[in-house]
């Protein structure tokens, strides 16, 4: 049987991972040291014979024993909220996470993927994003922190790649949502869901202008599981270039919830990305592989999922303290 560890496994994208590799019958080995990950996002799996799980934080020694097929690397923050609450650890996990997993791929002669993200692209000059693009990044702005972990991840995993010959994969996720993400993480969508839920005013940041785009959860999982089992080693865009404003996504999500909130404005975070889109062409040619689950469908699957929570987990938002950070 082929096995697999998935790292950041309780998190919102490595538990949807999980199941993902269960379904393909892979026996699964999840970590996590759930800083930002919850065990309610894989606890369904934990009767299953062929799923074990490590709390385990990768920025230490790595080691699993017998015999390992394939390391995704999904352990980061991943929001605003997050990575500007623990900084050093999110540099961390990007370097001496990624460095001891890459050592562990070159043991276990493994194939290993590492998730990178469209924030290497910074406040992107070019639109849409190609992969060939180097981007704008302030190292030493509030975002530089995620930022350059994932660019500094990239560079070692390419490294491992050339010197060692492990056989290595990089995807660069671009915005991606769905079931079990976190309504106190300070991204777009779970803070204009949990905005609408609660009866609030739906915050924009600056004139709402600048650009997102969405890709549902089951599309993501395709594209990377579509990388992971291809040939190529230079980093995958995988998202969807459905481009919106977020003011008219604000507009989408009054209409999806069919509350009366008004939208208002505040000051544009540093840094925050004006546009966001992925040039796709690579994971067209290489992978066959493009998004199928439209926006007004993900929408609404991932509003049901929010609005079948209880009012303890509504409450407990987080994000208006740093409400500077949301997008």
């Amino acid at each position: 049987m082929k096995k697999v560890l998935i790292t950041g496994a309780a998190g919102f994208l490595g538990s949807h991972l999980c199941d993902r590799f269960i379904k393909d019958g892979y026996y699964v080995i999840a970590m996590d040291n759930l800083i930002t990950g919850s065990l309610k996002n894989i606890e369904h799996l934990f009767p299953h014979k062929n799923f074990e799980f490590y709390h385990h934080d990768v920025t230490k020694f790595v080691n699993i024993p017998g015999h390992l097929d394939y390391i995704l690397h999904f352990a980061s923050p991943a929001s605003p909220i997050d990575y500007l609450k623990i900084p050093i650890q999110t540099l961390k996990v990007g370097s001496l996470g990624t460095h001891n997993l890459l050592g562990l791929a070159r043991v276990k002669k493994a194939r290993i993927l590492i998730a990178s993200t469209s924030e290497v692209y910074g406040d992107p000059l070019v639109h849409p994003q190609t992969e060939d693009y180097y981007g704008n990044v302030n190292t030493i702005g509030p975002r530089g922190v995620y930022d350059e972990a994932k660019r500094f991840q990239e560079s070692l995993t390419m490294a491992y790649h050339t010197f060692h010959g492990v056989e290595t994969r990089i995807v660069r996720i671009f915005n991606t949502y769905g079931p079990r993400m976190r309504l106190n993480d300070g991204r777009v969508i779970p803070a204009f869901i949990g905005q609408a839920l609660r009866g609030e005013d739906l915050t924009v940041f600056g004139d709402g202008s600048q650009t997102r785009s969405f890709c549902y959860v089951d599309d993501q999982v395709e594209g990377i599981c579509r990388l992971l089992h291809s040939d190529y080693t230079s980093p995958v865009n995988i998202g969807n270039p459905d481009e919106i404003t977020i003011k008219d996504f604000a507009d989408e999500i009054i209409k999806l919830t069919g509350t009366s909130q008004k939208v208002v404005y505040k000051p544009l975070p540093v840094n925050d990305p004006l546009q966001r889109r992925p040039d796709i062409n690579k994971a067209k040619a290489l992978l066959d592989w493009e998004p199928k689950v439209s926006r007004a469908k993900g929408m609404e699957l991932t509003f049901n999922y929010f609005k079948s929570l209880n009012a303890e987990e509504l409450l407990k938002e987080e994000h208006k303290d740093f409400a500077e950070f949301i997008h």
